[in-house]
C-alpha cells in the first residue's frame, strides 16, 4: 500500500504530495499524521528553502474522510480527526519556511484550510472550491481559524454558510488563493514563486514569516517595540551584512543559486 502523503526534496525545494487519488485525497487521521511529520521534517532540514504542497489526481483535497467518521465508534474519529487537523494547520502556520500551495484540482471542506494555511496558493483555473461542511450537517470549525484570517468577510459569510461550489476565480476574489492560472501554466507559476522566495535571505524570510504571524495580533506599541528589536538584530547579522554588500557590489548574495 502506497503512502498517503509523499515527500521529495530537490535543490532546496521540498514537495509534499497528498497521494490518495482514488479517495480524492481525503484527510484521514493516518494521512494527516504523515502530513504533519513531513512538515516537521522540512522545517528542521536546513537544506530546504521552500515547501510546495500539492496533490495527485483531479482533487487537491476533498476534506475529511466521511466514511471513516461514520464507521468509527462514537467520538473516536471526531477526537482523532479534529486533533490531527489542528496539528497539521498549526504546523503549517508555525513553519519557518514559506509554503506554496500548488492547487492542481478540486478542493472541498478541510482542503480549504490547507490552502488558507499556505503562505502563497496558486490554483489551476479549472479547480472548483466548496466549503461543503454545512451540507453534510457539520460546520467548518477548525478550518475557520486559517480561512477567516485570509478571506474577506462578506465572501467568507457567503461561501461558508451556503457551501456552494464555486470557481477558482471566485475564491481568488474572496482572498483564499494568491493567483489563478491555466492548468498547463501551474508548474511555471509555482516555479516563479519558488525562484522569488529563494532570492530572499533564509533568516530574513524566516523572520518575515514570524512578523506576518505575530504582528497582527499585537497591540501597536508592543508591535513597534518587538519589531524594533527584530530589526536591530537583523541589520547586524552576518546574513544582512553579506546581503547589503552584495547589493552595493551588484552581485548575487551566496544564498542565490
Amino acid at each position: 500500500m502506497s503512502d498517503a502523503v509523499l515527500l521529495s526534496v530537490t535543490s532546496g525545494v521540498a514537495t509534499i504530495t497528498l497521494n490518495r487519488p482514488d479517495a480524492r485525497n481525503r484527510l484521514d487521521p493516518e494521512g494527516m499524521g504523515q502530513l504533519t511529520e513531513h512538515l516537521k521534517a522540512t522545517a528542521e532540514d536546513a537544506g530546504v528553502r521552500v515547501v510546495v504542497l500539492t496533490g495527485t489526481g483531479n482533487t487537491f483535497c476533498s476534506g475529511a474522510d466521511l466514511s471513516g467518521a461514520l464507521n468509527a465508534s462514537e467520538g473516536g474519529f471526531a477526537a482523532g480527526g479534529t486533533g490531527n487537523l489542528v496539528a497539521v494547520l498549526q504546523t503549517m502556520l508555525d513553519h519557518p519556511k514559506p509554503i506554496i500551495g500548488r492547487v492542481q484540482g478540486h478542493v472541498a471542506g478541510g482542503g480549504n484550510g490547507l490552502v488558507a494555511a499556505c503562505d502563497i496558493a496558486i490554483a489551476a483555473n479549472d479547480a472548483r472550491f466548496a466549503f461543503s461542511e454545512v451540507r453534510v450537517g457539520v460546520a467548518p470549525a477548525i478550518i475557520s481559524v486559517t480561512c477567516l484570517t485570509v478571506m474577506h468577510r462578506r465572501h467568507a459569510q457567503e461561501l461558508l454558510l451556503t457551501g456552494e461550489r464555486v470557481t477558482a476565480d471566485r475564491v481568488l476574489e474572496a482572498g483564499l488563493v494568491t493567483a489563478v492560472v491555466e492548468p498547463d501554466g501551474l508548474d511555471a507559476a509555482v516555479g516563479g514563486y519558488v525562484d522569488q522566495l529563494r532570492r530572499g535571505g533564509p533568516e530574513a524570510v524566516r523572520t518575515t514569516k514570524e512578523l506576518l504571524r505575530r504582528i497582527p495580533a499585537m497591540a501597536r506599541d508592543d508591535a513597534f517595540a518587538w519589531a524594533a528589536d527584530i530589526s536591530a538584530g537583523l541589520f547586524t547579522s552576518a546574513e544582512a551584512r553579506e546581503g547589503m554588500s552584495a547589493f552595493l557590489e551588484k552581485r548575487n548574495p551566496p544564498w542565490v543559486d
